[in-house]
């Protein structure tokens, strides 16, 4: 049985760490065939000590999640396979198998997960929505990978912070292509999210296989507390290396089709909402739509007051 190391980076994630660990120890996958290693950066809560509880591979490493990553994912991880999380996810039961089985069976050397928003308020139902449309798109980024693949590739590129995930993306497609793990339908998943039990969550998502009667793998991101303010700000954090990559890329095809969807206007805010019949989805939630572009719009002006920011600099 092929061994899969799983990476989860922290930071003051005392709140969310456990579930997230306890999702992985309840995959239906050998336990002795997966590798839990946590690579925290300087916490100052429980964090740490709560992962001890799951696995005794818990490491500090700096600065960014980046050197995180690579730390666990190339130094650390022994897994033919390498996944990495982030402490505010919890994975259904069979994700890990079906990832195994997806990439050993089939040609692909990365994989994209289909990522569920958490949270049954108006905004965090609207990032459900929003995040439904960019599954296997270049807006999405691979969850899972072939080490091999990713030591090849040089990991992630630690001199970037936010676009790190599409950079990946593209040193892996030199190599090989990324598949889409499961597909699923956004109504039936909405419904189930939005109406879960407070009290048993991590749970309902872990056994969500089951219990929806769905039998779909899937990741859930929990964004339950959502905070405008802190959102945007965490937006334009991550948009502080979009030049850089930008010019990465752009610097060896000055017309990246990639780099022209992920940054483009048209793309952003019609292509991957309409593409593949997925207006019919736009146009079925209309009032989850006009949230959605309230929010693009919003990211999209702070994009572009750092741009010029930067060109006045």
């Amino acid at each position: 049985m092929d061994r899969v190391s799983v990476v989860v980076t922290t930071k003051n994630e005392a709140r969310n760490i456990g579930a997230c660990l306890a999702s992985i120890a309840a995959q239906d996958y050998p336990r002795e065939a997966l590798e839990v290693i946590v690579v925290d950066n300087g916490s100052t809560d429980a964090t740490k000590a709560i992962a001890r509880e799951y696995t005794d591979l818990v490491f500090d490493k700096g600065p960014e999640r980046s050197a995180q990553r690579n730390f666990g994912m190339l130094e650390v991880a022994t897994g033919a396979y390498v996944m990495f999380l982030d402490a505010d996810m919890i994975l259904s039961r069979t994700v890990v198998r079906r990832c195994v089985a997806a990439l050993a069976g089939g040609g692909h050397v990365a994989l994209h997960i289909p990522e569920i928003v958490l949270g049954a308020d108006f905004f965090p139902s609207v990032r459900r929505f929003e995040r439904s449309f960019y599954d296997g798109t270049v807006i999405d980024g691979a969850r899972i990978i072939k080490k091999d693949v990713f030591a090849a590739v040089g990991g992630f590129d630690t001199a970037l912070t936010g676009p790190e995930d599409w950079d990946l993306d593209k040193k892996l497609k030199g190599l090989g292509s990324i598949g889409l793990l499961s597909r699923y339908v956004f109504d039936a998943v909405d419904a189930y999210v939005a109406n879960l039990p407070p009290d048993g969550i991590p749970g309902a998502l872990v056994a969500f296989e089951e219990r929806s009667g769905l039998d779909t793998p899937l990741l859930f991101h929990n964004e339950a507390a959502f905070d405008l303010v802190r959102y945007l700000k965490k937006k334009t954090y991550y948009t502080g290396s979009a030049e850089a990559y930008i010019a990465k890329w752009t610097g060896k095809n000055p017309d990246d089709p990639d780099i022209r969807r992920q940054y483009g206007a048209a793309y952003r805010f019609f292509g991957v909402f309409v593409e593949q019949g997925r207006y019919r989805r736009l146009l079925s939630h209309p009032g989850k739509a006009c949230g959605m572009y309230f929010l693009r719009f919003l990211v999209g002006v702070l994009f572009l007051a750092r741009k010029a920011r930067q060109a006045r600099a």
